[in-house]
Formats: C-alpha cells, structure tokens, sequence
C-alpha cells in the first residue's frame, strides 16, 4: 500500500498513550469534584494535548486553539458537578471541546470551510510542535523525508477542504480513534450517522488525493 493510504488510516497513538481506564478516570473525577484541583490538574495532563490538537485542526490559528483549548477546560471544571457519569469523562470533555469550537468557527463565519494549511510560518512551526503528527515521520534519507512531508501537507490540505461536521468525524475516528458510539455521544448523532458520515468523508479525502493512494 502506497504511503499515503497508510497515513490516512493511521491513527495517533495518543489514545493508547494516555492510559487512562475507566477506573483511573472516574477516580480522578470523583476526586476532582471534592475539590482536589491536583486531581483535575491530572485529567488536564492527560488530555489537553488531544483538546488542543482538537481545536487547532479545526480552527487553524495556534492562540485561538490554544485559548479554546484552555476554556474547555474551565467550562469543564465549573460545570464537573453536573458531570453524572453516564459517559467517559473524556467524551463529555470533547463534547464541550467541540460547542465552543464550533461557536467559534460561526462567530467567524468558516463554519463551512477552514484551511488548515497555509498562513504564517511561524505559526505554522509553533502548531506543528504542539500538535500530534499524522504519522511518525522516519529518521533517514532525506528525500524520503521530503516526501512524506509533503504527503503529510496534502492530506493536512485534504482534510482543511471538508466541511467542519466531516472533518470533525474524521478527527476524532481517525486521528483519536475513538468508537463510533464515542463519536456519536460526542457529536450527539447516531452510531449509524457517524459512520456513513465517515463514509463520506473518507471517499471525499480519497478523491482530493487520488494521486497519492494506490
């Protein structure tokens, strides 16, 4: 398989990488709504890298995502006592991700397209040190580093041309691989919603890059 179909379909290790069960989870919350800030303090470790990465593929802009990232997690410590458990913590976490971002993007008026590829350099190099790459990228020869890099900025491309609702399906099946039932709390849609969407989605990405994939 050509390297671009492998990039598409690989997902970031951070979720493997966060090793948070369910049994640490709910504890770390329970503790969080008794007041122990050093426990919510931990649920931010874990996971402000996957909010931030989150955010700045959806809006792009390093300091909108990176204030974005930082509200979710206020909205989220002043509403934890709301926070029944019927769900993963991290799912009610990326839903609230996902309302302020997309608030955002509406207040902008790029609910239906926003680039992700493009602006200035150095916002690109402060992005690109925060967020997870699509793929590890080799240490080796040059030129095949070249070319993985630009595979990487044609599917970052790609995936800036769909609209929000698609590449936000996208994001979080492919990029955080999550369930379609996690989705589908997050995004409050049906499994079967999720996945045709995704459907979608992925035949748009092949289109757009059918050079790229054998």
């Amino acid at each position: 398989m050509h390297q671009a179909s492998k990039l598409m379909e690989t997902k970031t290790s951070e979720t493997a990488a966060s090793g948070t069960s369910l049994f640490e989870e709910s504890f770390l919350v329970r503790r969080s709504q008794n007041g122990q800030l050093d426990a919510f303090g931990e649920l931010v470790r874990r996971y402000q890298d996957r909010i931030y990465n989150l955010m700045y593929r959806l809006c792009r802009r390093p300091e909108i995502a990176e204030e974005l990232a930082q509200e979710t997690f206020l909205k989220a410590l002043a509403n934890l006592g709301s926070f029944q458990g019927t769900s993963r913590f991290y799912t009610w976490l990326f839903r609230i991700a996902k309302n302020l971002a997309l608030s955002h993007l509406r207040r902008d008026g790029v609910v239906k397209f926003v680039p992700l590829i493009g602006g200035e350099d150095d916002e690109t190099a402060v992005a690109d040190a925060r967020t997870a790459p699509l793929a590890a990228q080799r240490e080796g020869d040059p030129a095949e580093k070249a070319v993985a890099n630009e595979t990487h900025r044609r599917i970052e491309k790609a995936l800036g041309e769909l609209d929000v609702e698609h590449r936000m399906v996208v994001l979080l099946r492919d990029m955080e691989d999550m369930s379609y039932e996690d989705i589908g709390e997050i995004l409050e849609l049906p499994a079967g919603t999720v996945k045709s969407r995704l459907h979608r989605a992925r035949c748009a990405l092949r289109d757009r890059l059918a050079d790229l994939v054998s």
